[in-house]
């Protein structure tokens, strides 16, 4: 398969994953950045952006998303096999790998199959676990959009608002995923594959299962006011990830690196320096 991807920078491959019904464009700012840091002197106690970045930051478009194949076979497996396809043809031997919520358990997937080939793991605001539904509304708002037969990007943006109780966030996310439909069709489409990802749903929402450890270096970053990541499940973080660190972001929901990427990124650039 070949993924849509974008790249920035040179050095050592870092990977990054998106979460459900989003896509690259969402970890374009954090790729810039990430890509334009070295280490710091140890005596600087800090870090210092040059114009000799030593990251080579890869941002995908993961399977259904983006502009990325779209089919109707969806799981955990053929994700973590879709990343060690494109991995392969980028000739990269080993990567650090972060991922976040759908993207955060394919990266653990991969850590979990394919141990040689991830330096470190980052993985947001998601545990290996299953989890009831938690994304019903929103594919009721998504299918009652019909956006196909739209005439203008005000009315799904309404209708979304309606259907989601005024949830500005989640609005704003999904917009972003809208597009004009292509040349000799009406309306617009979504960037995601809705039809495959709603019939899915039960292998996103699917807990990540190994008869494997991986022994690397794992952080797991958690939102203050996120549940995903919490008292009841860490212990399947321990079990499988043995070396695991685990930091709170304060004020932070979810989507952590949205909300607060400047915290976000010293947490990050922290954890790859050390």
């Amino acid at each position: 398969m070949q993924l849509n991807y974008k790249k920035f920078g040179e050095g050592f491959p870092l990977v990054i994953l998106h979460g459900l019904l989003g896509s690259l464009d969402n970890w374009q700012t954090i790729a810039k950045h990430l890509s334009a840091f070295e280490p710091a002197p140890a005596e600087t106690g800090g870090m210092k952006q040059t114009r000799n970045p030593q990251l080579v930051t890869y941002i995908l478009d993961q399977r259904n998303h983006g502009r990325s194949p779209h089919m109707d076979e969806f799981s955990y497996d053929l994700l973590s096999n879709d990343l060690l396809e494109f991995l392969e043809q980028q000739q990269i031997e080993k990567a650090h790998v972060i991922g976040h919520s759908m993207g955060g358990k394919a990266a653990m997937k991969f850590a979990l199959e394919h141990a040689d080939k991830v330096s470190k793991l980052v993985v947001v605001d998601v545990a290996p676990v299953q989890y009831e539904d938690r994304h019903s509304d929103v594919f009721n708002a998504l299918f009652a959009a019909d956006v196909s037969h739209t005439n203008s990007r005000e009315e799904v943006e309404k209708l979304l608002r309606d259907k989601l109780s005024n949830d500005e966030t989640t609005v704003q996310f999904l917009l972003k995923s809208l597009t004009r439909a292509e040349v000799g069709q009406t309306g617009f489409q979504w960037r995601f594959n809705l039809d495959s990802l709603s019939k899915n749903y039960s292998e996103i929402s699917a807990a990540i299962t190994s008869s494997k450890q991986f022994a690397g270096e794992t952080l797991f970053i958690k939102g203050e006011k996120s549940s995903y990541i919490n008292a009841e499940n860490f212990d399947s973080i321990e079990k499988l990830f043995p070396k695991n660190k685990l930091v709170e972001i304060k004020g932070a929901g979810h989507w952590v690196h949205a909300e607060k990427p400047q915290e976000f990124l010293k947490e990050v650039i922290s954890f790859l320096e050390s």
